[in-house]
């Protein structure tokens, strides 16, 4: 068999064939169990050709499918002339190696597709970067299958220039390059993730923030374009935002919000790339309400909700309040999936961000979310105390201002939310009562 070259992981416009073996705790589609995969193989424009599915109490240590499944497997692929596997499971780098012997056509798993549908969607220096990153975490400790074939560089053979010397594996080099480049690209992205988080602190300091999560195709950049003017890239396929974009929503009568987009969520994602995007995801983790977009017209929505959790979960955003907004109603052909989800979470909002319908709804739930209970009162501030002033001009409904001396008095209508991060400012804010008494919050 002519050695493999595994440089080049992408599927572009390859004929693929998909496996998936299905274990006691696998979370498939139990009516279509690769579904989502074909979904990936298609945002990865490679061209399914054929299928092959096995059950399986636990895998084969050497190839994960049995004996028997990987002849089978190579005659589909001889038959349709396939250049690719893709299975639904992650495998280790010897079953890779294993199948690949016996099949002759490159195998990719779960994570090296969703790495290549990244490597091939990021648009940003940022995203480039992270997707360098996760790319670089999953193939270290792959090194040795991949390159098997190298052999040592012997001191002195006759090969050459350039391979006189002590002699040493090329695998060796490769992980010290590697190495090194993993290096470079953690001190970037750290320098991108410390300025993201300053901008993002300001920003939460000045505004409401918003944050739209969801699994991915769920519809979020539709919405996000339905309530801003963003203009973000939106299309009917999986990862269609990599990098988060934030614009300003008005929610009308001089309300507004600051709304993010971001990166979707998909049922097993590489642990590394979850690490790599958490700059991307800082938006999600710090939001002071998080809106949770789900495809409630998708089989599998339930599911997804699931791994929406999850997620939000494993990467921190456990503090910001999380809305649950069933989208694309319009796709419905009946309400009784829509009566499941309202019985289970009877706070979610029903829309559909392609129609609008419902987005009303969803803008006044925003709105009590950002305002808390509303009270009108007039609280008294050091006139040099800029931040705290600035705060409730931009937070806050100023309906009169009142100077004297080194203060200034603004009678406000104000919701709980509102004073309560006016409180955890540490602002020379005072109360009626208060004032005499000298309680002031701050200082």
């Amino acid at each position: 068999m002519e050695q493999l070259t595994r440089e080049q992981l992408s599927v572009d416009r390859e004929k693929a064939v998909l496996v998936g073996c299905l274990l006691p705790d696998t979370k498939t589609n139990p009516h279509d169990p690769l579904d989502e995969l074909r979904s990936l193989a298609d945002t990865a424009s490679a061209v399914v050709v054929d299928e092959l599915l096995q059950k399986k109490h636990k895998p084969e240590a050497k190839t994960f499918i049995g004996k028997g499944k990987v002849e089978e497997l190579a005659a589909m692929v001889k038959a349709h002339d396939a250049s690719v596997v893709i299975f639904e499971n992650d495998l280790t780098p010897s079953q890779i190696g294993n199948i690949e012997q016996v099949i002759e056509v490159k195998v990719l798993d779960r994570s090296e597709l969703i790495l290549d549908i990244f490597a091939s969607r990021a648009s940003t220096h940022e995203a480039r970067l992270q997707v360098e990153l996760a790319q670089l975490e999953y193939t270290y400790p792959r090194l040795r299958a991949m390159w098997s074939h190298l052999e040592r560089i012997v001191g002195g053979a006759p090969a050459g220039i350039g391979t006189r010397g002590p002699g040493e594996q090329q695998l060796e080099i490769d992980r010290r390059i590697v190495q090194r480049k993993k290096a470079q690209l953690k001190r970037e992205i750290a320098d991108i993730q410390s300025r993201k988080t300053r901008e993002v602190a300001a920003r939460n300091q000045d505004h409401f923030t918003v944050g739209l999560v969801g699994y991915t195709n769920a519809g979020k950049s539709t919405l996000f374009n339905t309530l801003t003017d963003g203009r973000a890239y939106a299309d009917d396929k999986l990862f269609a935002t990599l990098s988060t974009r934030t614009r300003k929503w008005s929610l009308g009568g001089g309300d507004a919000v600051m709304l993010s987009d971001t990166v979707g969520f998909v049922r097993d994602l590489p642990h590394n790339l979850v690490a790599s995007f958490k700059a991307t995801l800082e938006e999600a983790v710090h939001s002071d309400l998080l809106l949770i977009v789900l495809d409630v017209a998708d089989p599998r929505a339930e599911q997804e909700y699931e791994t929406v959790v999850q997620v939000l979960d494993e990467i921190g955003a456990d503090e910001p309040q999380r809305l649950l907004v069933l989208n694309k109603i319009d796709r419905l052909q009946h309400n009784a999936e829509l009566l499941l989800f309202t019985e289970q979470h009877p706070d979610a909002v029903p829309i559909s961000a392609r129609t609008g319908r419902g987005v009303d709804v969803l803008v006044e739930r925003v709105r009590e979310a950002a305002h808390g209970r509303m009270q009108e009162l007039p609280i008294t501030l050091d006139a040099a105390d800029g931040k705290a002033i600035g705060f409730l001009e931009n937070r806050a409904q100023v309906l009169d201002r009142q100077y004297n001396d080194r203060h200034v008095t603004l009678t406000v209508r104000i919701g709980s939310r509102q004073l309560d991060r006016l409180r955890a400012m540490g602002s020379s804010a005072r109360l009626p009562g208060e004032q005499e008494a000298g309680k002031g919050w701050g200082r």
